[in-house]
């Protein structure tokens, strides 16, 4: 329902920040993933958003990239596993240390993280196994890439889904600019 957020960065009480958008303040949560490539109070900031509705609330989640999102997503769909504990998943290790750490089924990298014991992290790995590692261990060596995340946005605000997205930028050399990616993962998506 909230896909994307921009306003002004009003205060920022970590995980919380408070944006205003156009006289509305959204109390949004984000990992600190996010948190750490926020600008200063006072200043724009985007997001990509996922809203989710209980029966006591609307919570307002925020993410600095679109992989961040997805993988919230998934994670998510995992039995047992709410937003409160995806956040820390994802202020715990990136989006490609968890795509690592699934495809290489590691439990030690998952216990790391406050709140994760071994059955938690081999539930984690056993569902996100063939989500997560493959589609996100592929664009982790893109990652280097700059460029990457551009084309992915711009993918993604074409209308494709994320999945769609991220096996068309398997298709796209590392090193090509914004405009030959986009033409590149296009031409990919066109074969499907």
């Amino acid at each position: 329902m909230i896909g994307r957020i921009v306003g002004i960065l009003l205060e920022k009480n970590p995980p919380h920040l408070l944006i205003d958008c156009h006289g509305i303040g959204y109390e949004i949560a984000v990992p600190m993933s996010t948190f750490y490539t926020l600008p200063a109070a006072g200043e724009s900031v985007v997001l990509l958003t996922q809203l989710l509705v209980r029966e006591d609330a609307h919570l307002l989640y925020g993410f600095a990239t679109a992989p961040e999102r997805s993988t919230f997503r998934e994670l998510l769909k995992i039995n047992g596993i709410g937003a409160r504990m995806a956040l820390a998943v994802l202020s715990g290790m990136s989006v490609n240390d968890l795509a690592q750490a699934v495809t290489a089924q590691n439990t030690a990298l998952l216990t790391r993280i406050p709140g994760i014991g071994k059955k938690t992290a081999e539930r984690l790995l056993l569902e996100l196994k063939g989500k997560l590692g493959i589609e996100l261990g592929a664009v982790a060596g893109n990652a280097l890439n700059a460029n990457t995340a551009d084309i992915l946005n711009a993918l993604l605000a074409l209308g494709y889904s994320e999945k769609e997205a991220l096996l068309a930028i398997k298709s796209v050399p590392a090193g090509s600019s914004v405009s030959d990616g986009i033409k590149l993962a296009l031409k990919a998506l066109s074969k499907t």
